[in-house]
């Protein structure tokens, strides 16, 4: 059994004792050996105290094999479950080897002085155990397109019919993201790039020409379906796989491209000075979900991935201030949007960046299309409320608000990386002050008060069933509206003095 089997072993029964598939958590026993759980096949594994996002985890000096770890799924599952059982079989294959691939080329990756963008592909999933896998996605193509690999390659490209282009649409690529020379788009038509992965896809669509011939370099930035043009410019094109849970399709929807525009637009009117939404209001989308493209500007300065300050030496070089001035300013907007707004953001850890430039730390924001509003907060505050396509990203529950916020924004943005980079008790003061500073700028708001209830004072933290949702069950069995916003785990609250 090799150290990667292993790891990615206890990670996956981490993840689903966390979640409690299939009542997992009740064999969880207590004995004069400590506290262990009996799998499958008769073996006794010693757990320990979880203290971040759940109460237990597989004790550090276990070895476990996945297979005992998936046998052990099968017993506990539902028979209605046996497909997602099987499809987080293959994730756990693909995800592990994944890792072996890039154990082979990560030294010489790392020589070669990666982007901040790859280094952010190196950290796993803080929560998320098979992160790695991209279902659809053949071995050899890994090191030719996944961002830790920090491969380059050409796009392809499409003519598309004019008459397909949806609504709000840009008529035609921005000048610096199209192909240099003579390309053959008819007058009806228009130039779309492709993602190589996405061409046989593409070539099934009626009335579109897959054109010969690629063009245009880029990388593949932590998303993989979003890519480097030049360090200013990221181009956000549809996959043909799946990450983080067979049901999390990386294909684009219709509405997507223009939710993400208004909220980015209802973001600028609310920012603080400190905060930068990327600028994402230029994309076109053809009517299918391969079909589609947006471009996303970046602001000046250094751009570093929130996902990449737990990646090798990148908190080192950034230096010791640098997550404490950013966990001011994302809990201090955060909290703001939370109270004054009633706006939470699904602005997790790969969704986030720091911009440095002459001494300043600002905070990038982009991919707004999973945030939740409340018209009737907006409204109160004079700000118009966007016409969301998918009205899911409206509620005026605030305790569904403060579930995004406990699970992303605290869990993800800033618990995952202040845990990963300081000792436990230092994390957890940190954060906790931190947080209560930003809380006691609105006072004893009632939206303040629910906050901190929910935070500093609960008991237990919220969590998400990632991969109950995402791969396990099927939207009917799990009822979950949105898979990346089903809740039904709880964990310790790292918050509070031990």
């Amino acid at each position: 059994m090799s150290s990667r089997e292993a790891y990615l072993a206890a990670r996956v029964l981490n993840a689903l004792l966390r979640e409690d598939y299939g009542g997992l958590a009740s064999r969880v026993t207590r004995t004069k050996d400590g506290v262990g759980l009996l799998l499958a096949d008769g073996r006794w594994v010693r757990l320990s105290p979880g203290l971040l996002f759940q109460d237990f985890v597989v004790a550090a000096d276990e070895r476990l094999g996945l297979e005992q770890v998936l046998e052990t799924l099968v017993e506990v599952s539902d028979p209605a479950d046996s497909e997602g059982v099987a499809a987080f079989f293959e994730e756990c294959l693909s995800a592990l080897t994944a890792m072996e691939l890039h154990d082979e080329v990560a030294e010489s990756v790392l020589r070669a002085r990666p982007s901040y963008e790859t280094l952010a592909a190196f950290a796993d999933h803080p929560v998320y155990p098979t992160s790695r896998a991209r279902v659809g996605l053949s071995e050899s193509d890994l090191p030719t397109y996944a961002p830790e690999f920090a491969p380059s390659f050409e796009l392809r490209w499409a003519a598309v019919p004019r008459r397909a282009l949806l609504p709000g649409s840009a008529p035609r690529l921005p000048a610096d993201v199209t192909p240099a020379g003579s390309w053959r788009v008819g007058a009806d038509e228009v130039l779309f790039p492709v993602h190589p992965l996405t061409v046989d896809e593409v070539r099934k669509v009626d009335g579109v020409r897959v054109l010969d011939g690629a063009a245009v370099t880029v990388r593949p930035t932590l998303s993989m379906r979003t890519v480097e043009v030049s360090p200013r410019t990221h181009l956000k094109l549809p996959l043909p796989i799946s990450t983080l849970g067979v049901r999390n399709r990386r294909s684009i929807k219709p509405a997507a491209l223009a939710d993400g525009a208004r909220a980015e637009l209802l973001l600028r009117e609310l920012a603080d000075p400190d905060v930068v939404p990327a600028d994402e209001q230029t994309y076109a989308h053809a009517g299918h979900e391969h079909l589609a493209w947006m471009v996303r500007r970046l602001p000046e300065g250094r751009i570093v991935p929130v996902a990449a300050l737990n990646a090798p030496g990148v908190l080192d070089e950034l230096g010791p201030g640098v997550l404490p001035e950013y966990l001011r300013l994302l809990l201090r907007w955060n909290v703001r949007l939370f109270v004054r707004y009633g706006v939470a953001l699904e602005a997790h850890q790969q969704n986030l960046a720091l911009v440095l430039q002459d001494g300043r730390l600002r905070l990038l924001v982009k991919d707004n299309d999973g945030l939740l509003a409340s018209p009737a907060r907006l409204r109160a505050a004079g700000i118009e409320v966007p016409r969301f396509a998918d009205e899911r990203m409206l509620t005026d529950d605030p305790h569904a608000l403060a579930d995004v916020f406990v699970t992303i924004t605290l869990h993800l943005a800033a618990a995952a990386v202040a845990f990963g980079a300081l000792p436990h008790a230092r994390a957890a003061a940190l954060l906790r002050e931190t947080l209560s500073e930003a809380l006691a700028e609105h006072g004893d708001d009632p939206m303040a008060r629910l906050l901190r209830a929910r935070t500093l004072g609960a008991a237990r933290l919220t969590g998400k069933s990632m991969i109950t949702a995402g791969t396990l069950m099927s939207k009917e069995r799990s009822g979950a509206r949105d898979i990346n916003k089903f809740y039904g785990t709880s964990g310790p609250n790292y918050l509070r003095r031990a």
